[in-house]
């Protein structure tokens, strides 16, 4: 990634595949869930027709900036999370949609801008926020969570096996903030994990998960991403597509089982007088998986461990 001045740039991941995965129709109307820097919502304009609509979001003021830089009357955006999806389509006159694009994580200027806090690898402030305007920080709640609630933070959310004891850490560094000033720099923090890890993953920082974990956690990552797969649902016309690019296990697991438990025919009871062509189909139906090609690794590196899944509405 290349940065000048303040702008960080970015590399769609999968946009062609993404986009060519999405749209079905060039009239309907499609939500891109996470703007970014506008990738996949520019290729996706420039398959609509002028019937077509795209209607995106983000929590991020910059990536919202951006946006508004787009004089296109099919296009309009939403600044917030796409967990509030299927209320702000219904207010914007589309309850049923032709496709739903999910490009899941952090965006690389986010990552690459040191005053984001995102990253370990510069230093900054803790903060960590998609949205920097809103919600609470992550020095704010490290500066009051307990060891319990960050073990179990960093334990489920980072797969981190020295959670408790980063968490001890943690906690232990918080006591002395009235002789040290309390935790609030990006590098601080990494310093602490890297004390503690003493066990080193090849070509991994040691406070790779800590990060990940604590981030996942502030932006309640997890959570949003199971609303919005159920609104998705409720809202894709019959025909209509949902693609989803996660960029780590935990994100993936979550759109994986939704898709099969979605894809999937109900279980018969073998004791209860019902057939099982009388049972309601399945709404969705798995159309495929996709990773990047490695000449786009080569291009773009953090595009190694994005996977895009695609399924289909096939039932009202």
């Amino acid at each position: 990634m290349t940065a000048s001045g303040n702008e960080y740039q970015h590399r769609t991941v999968l946009l062609k595949e993404a986009v060519d995965g999405l749209i079905t129709r060039a009239d309907g109307i499609y939500i891109d869930g996470t703007f970014g820097r506008g990738g996949h919502s520019r290729a996706i304009l420039q398959r609509l027709s002028d019937a077509g609509r795209l209607i995106s979001f983000d929590k991020d003021p910059l990536a919202i900036a951006t946006a508004q830089q787009i004089k296109d009357a099919r296009f309009s955006i939403v600044h917030d999370s796409f967990a509030v999806m299927r209320e702000a389509a219904s207010e914007r006159g589309a309850p049923k949609v032709s496709g739903v694009l999910l490009d899941l994580g952090v965006s690389s200027p986010q990552v690459d801008d040191p005053e984001r806090g995102f990253s370990f690898r510069a230093e900054g402030p803790l903060d960590m926020r998609m949205d920097p305007t809103r919600g609470e920080s992550a020095a704010e709640w490290l500066e009051r969570a307990t060891v319990q609630e960050i073990t179990e933070v960093i334990r489920d959310y980072g797969e981190e096996r020295f959670a408790f004891q980063i968490a001890k850490a943690l906690v232990a560094r918080r006591a002395e903030s009235e002789r040290l000033g309390p935790l609030n720099r990006t590098g601080e923090l990494a310093e602490i994990v890297g004390h503690v890890v003493k066990t080193r993953e090849k070509g991994k920082d040691p406070a790779t998960r800590t990060f990940q974990a604590i981030r996942i956690h502030i932006n309640q990552e997890l959570a949003e991403l199971q609303v919005v797969l159920e609104s998705a649902l409720s809202m894709l016309e019959q025909g209509g597509r949902l693609v989803v690019i996660s960029f780590h296990s935990l994100e993936d697991r979550i759109v994986k089982r939704f898709m099969q438990a979605q894809s999937s025919a109900p279980q018969v009871d073998r004791r209860l007088p019902i057939r099982a062509v009388d049972l309601p189909s399945p709404p969705l139906r798995v159309v495929g998986r996709v990773f990047p090609s490695e000449a786009e690794v080569t291009d773009n590196p953090r595009a190694r461990s994005a996977v895009m899944r695609i399924a289909e509405r096939i039932a009202p």
